[in-house]
């Protein structure tokens, strides 16, 4: 399997766990489904893909060594199709993570779906805008309900 197809797999497993958060009832097992085969399997994916590449299993162009120190080494680390697809793979992961914590934590709090729903779509398209959305919100709110934890 090429890294375009990695890509577009790990896109469309985070765009159906996305769906199911934002759209369907929050039944225990589909928050289980998301953590697990969402966030667990694209922590898979990323582990396993960053470790082929940095042992050298995984052959990449471009990549050379990887530097997180300078920005020339982190501009040549996502100079590959491994690179990109790997680092993209992290933020769906940590993006799908802080969004099913934004949908446990607002149905705890008894915060209505219709407010999580545009926090949750920013969560996804901007990760820390839609977390610093629902930090301002979740606040308030909480303090409202005698729920601050």
């Amino acid at each position: 399997m090429g890294w375009a197809a990695v890509f577009g797999a790990v896109n469309l497993l985070a765009l159906a766990c996305w769906a199911a958060l934002i759209v369907l009832p929050r039944w225990p097992a589909l928050l289980s489904a998301v953590l697990y085969l969402g966030v667990g399997l694209l922590a898979c994916v990323y582990a396993g893909g960053l470790i082929g590449v940095l042992s050298g299993l995984i052959p990449t162009t471009g990549a050379g060594g990887a530097d997180f120190t300078t920005i020339e080494g982190v501009r040549a680390i996502f100079a590959s199709d491994a690179g990109v697809t790997i680092g993209w793979t992290h933020y769906l992961a940590f993006d799908l993570f802080v969004g099913l914590w934004i949908a446990r934590d607002g149905d705890a709090k008894h915060i209505s779906r219709l407010i999580q729903a545009p926090i949750l779509l920013a969560t996804f398209m901007a990760g820390p805008l839609g977390l610093g959305l629902w930090l301002l919100i979740r606040e308030p709110a909480a303090r409202r309900q005698g729920r601050f934890r």
